[in-house]
Formats: structure tokens, C-alpha cells, sequence
């Protein structure tokens, strides 16, 4: 077997997305929930440091700061996650 070989078969790896993506969701959720007005640098260093440790190699990106601005503008649904 080649190392290129070595993968999570294909129900594993859309377990471990779905995954990470409630993960995410929660946390988005949960802030907006808060009730705490914030800005968007806030909420987006509020999100990291909800999200840092549930991840490996764990890098915030552009999808973070779009869920922040989010928050920060109220534009978050958070009676049904």
C-alpha cells in the first residue's frame, strides 16, 4: 500500500465533516444567542477561541470572518441550528 493510499473511506470522511460543521454551527449559534452586542473583530475572536482547540492544525479563515460579520450584524438565526 502507498502512503497516498492511506485516507478515511468515504462515510468516514462525511461523518468528519458533518462533524465539524455542527461544531462550527453551535458555536456561531451559541454567540449569536448571547445576546451580547459585539463587533465583528469581537465575535470573530470570540469564535476562535470557542473553536481553536476542537480542531487539529486549527487555522481561522475567511468562512470564520463571514460568520462573525454575521453576529456582529444580528444576521444569525439561532431558533432553529
Amino acid at each position: 500500500m502507498k502512503s497516498s493510499e492511506i485516507r478515511w473511506n468515504d462515510e468516514a470522511h462525511a461523518k468528519i465533516l458533518d462533524d465539524a460543521d455542527r461544531v462550527l454551527r453551535e458555536a456561531v449559534v451559541e454567540l449569536a444567542s448571547s445576546g451580547t452586542e459585539m463587533t465583528s473583530d469581537e465575535a470573530f475572536a470570540a469564535l476562535t477561541g470557542k473553536l481553536k482547540d476542537r480542531f487539529i492544525d486549527w487555522e481561522p479563515g475567511p468562512d470564520l470572518r463571514t460568520y462573525a460579520d454575521a453576529v456582529a450584524n444580528g444576521d444569525v438565526e439561532t431558533d432553529a441550528a
